[in-house]
């Protein structure tokens, strides 16, 4: 058995709760953080992190049966549940008091078809920073403001006076202000933001608010924009762009220690001293002999 390895049975057996097994800064963990926050509920669950920028320990394998997508929960009693969406409703199911989620079965309904919308969205935003055609920015832009106008048009319809879906901050709130702050890369990286026009205002006023809540403030714009500099350049989940010994996702040197990265990401590709990421680089490097007896 690995060091690694060990290190995680020593946990496990310390801990007889929930284990969620995350990547910083990942917003599908982000909404299991807010759901447990809004409940006051944080401490019943242990986060354990997970390093995008290497490869999948033998151990979480074993338990995710082959699969890299993260987050997963361990039950505490061996059995692990996938995909962000059902996490939140096992941990609202696990926890129900105070409820998060609404339970009268049409705002049920109702909340169920804003949480549908949630995939488009997401898809959305990540196409747009992930793109590295000029040419089809314009376009991207505009698929954007669509997604943002089908949100407007739904909060018309069901909350148009109010501030949330309903009275306070719950579950629709939880599935996208995670994707609010993401985006905070589109607004860096493309300009992006919404018009201040009356087709938009019902959504920019759910936005602000869901981005200004208390329980949601677990990550910061600056660690967005420095942490998503590959994603702006095409490459995710950890992947090393051409001619980079690095990820922007590495852990060490911390992001807060990182200078911003340029904004432009069309015409300019940031070398690992620019980025601040240099120093780990240099010390990924093998020795010299190492490189020369292969």
């Amino acid at each position: 058995m690995s060091r690694e390895a060990v290190s995680q049975a020593a946990v496990e057996q310390d801990w007889a709760g929930p284990v969620v097994y995350h990547i910083p800064v990942c917003p599908f963990s982000q909404r299991l953080e807010i759901l447990l926050a809004l409940k006051g509920l944080r401490h019943h669950v242990d986060f354990h992190i997970i390093d995008i920028t290497r490869p999948r320990p033998e151990w979480l394998l074993e338990k995710t049966r082959g699969t890299t997508a993260l987050p997963v929960l361990d039950t505490g009693e061996g059995e692990v549940i996938k995909e962000s969406m059902v996490l939140l409703r096992y941990l609202e199911d696990l926890f129900p008091e105070p409820a998060v989620a609404q339970r009268e079965p049409y705002r049920r309904a109702v909340e169920g078809m804003m949480n549908a919308m949630e995939g488009a969205f997401v898809a959305q935003g990540y196409r747009y920073v992930m793109n590295q055609d000029a040419g089809k920015r314009d376009g991207l832009r505009q698929g954007m403001l669509e997604q943002y106008a089908r949100l407007n048009d739904f909060l018309l319809q069901y909350s148009p006076s109010g501030t949330y879906l309903f009275e306070d901050f719950g579950l629709a709130e939880t599935v996208f202000t995670p994707f609010f702050m993401r985006y905070w890369f589109l607004e860096y990286y493309e300009g992006f933001d919404l018009p201040r026009e009356e087709g938009y205002a019902r959504v920019r006023r759910w936005r602000e608010a869901c981005l200004a809540h208390p329980a949601a403030q677990q990550v910061t714009k600056e660690q967005i924009v420095k942490l998503y500099y590959d994603y702006a350049k095409g490459a995710g989940n950890g992947s090393l762009l051409p001619g980079r010994a690095s990820s922007s996702f590495v852990f060490d040197p911390d992001w807060k220690t990182r200078p911003w990265p340029p904004r432009d990401k069309y015409g300019h590709d940031a070398t690992d001293q620019e980025l601040g990421l240099a120093l780990v680089a240099a010390a990924r490097r093998p020795p010299a002999a190492e490189v020369l007896t292969g």
